[in-house]
């Protein structure tokens, strides 16, 4: 069998890969065990990517209740970065409070292939990666259009969900809406799910529980 090149969901993210960043030398293994969403920007000292780093900013403290760190990526130098982000807190009021790497030789976004061929700038990509440091979520964005902050949160908390409970959430799903029981894989377990106390099904394949049921348990 041929190697599978990624990245793809559940790829295993290098610890030992280590980078610079504007707060010092850091590796993906300072943040084993926790939550981590990386971001890559085309370039520092741009309007779009300005726009980006504020809204961050202003829910640093959003991401900071559901656990996860946030990392900066760009192929810009760290002296850019240092005073990026100091123009950016003398214009909008807004300290950057997360590291930003200086991927100048590109190691780290070509492990999310976040440099497209023929270019030289980074995409903007958004990886989430998970405690065991394998990619829980990959996205990736156009050089022309922002990311929408909230809707990253949402999918967020839709993943930790899924992670720590086992159901799966349809689309639109925010925190407290009912989640989907997954599907019983044999003939007996689809009766039986049909007489299920506290399930609602339309039929036995598509069966949601209330968000309270399954959290309290």
């Amino acid at each position: 069998m041929s190697e599978v090149k990624g990245p793809y969901l559940g790829m295993q993210i290098p610890e030992d890969l280590c980078f610079k960043t504007d707060q010092g030398d850091k590796c993906f293994r300072d943040y084993k065990g926790k939550w981590l969403l990386l971001f890559s920007h085309p370039g520092d000292f741009t309007p779009v990517c300005t726009t980006e780093f504020v809204a961050f900013s202003r829910k640093y403290e959003e991401f900071k209740k559901r656990g996860v760190e946030l990392l900066g990526l760009s192929v810009d130098t760290n002296y850019s970065h240092i005073e990026w982000k100091r123009q950016i807190e003398q214009a909008f009021g807004v300290k950057v409070p997360f590291p930003i790497i200086a991927d100048i030789d590109g190691k780290v976004a070509s492990l999310f292939n976040a440099i497209p061929p023929g270019q030289t700038l980074t995409v903007r990509a958004v990886a989430l990666i998970d405690p065991d440091l394998k990619l829980a979520w990959l996205a990736l964005y156009p050089y022309t259009n922002g990311r929408n902050i909230d809707e990253i949160l949402r999918v967020i908390d839709a993943i930790q969900f899924s992670y720590k409970y086992g159901y799966a959430t349809p689309a639109d799903w925010k925190p407290g809406d009912p989640v989907i029981v997954p599907p019983p894989p044999t003939v007996e377990a689809a009766e039986k799910r049909l007489k299920e106390p506290g399930i609602e099904c339309k039929y036995w394949w598509f069966c949601t529980k209330k968000y309270e049921l399954v959290a309290k348990a």
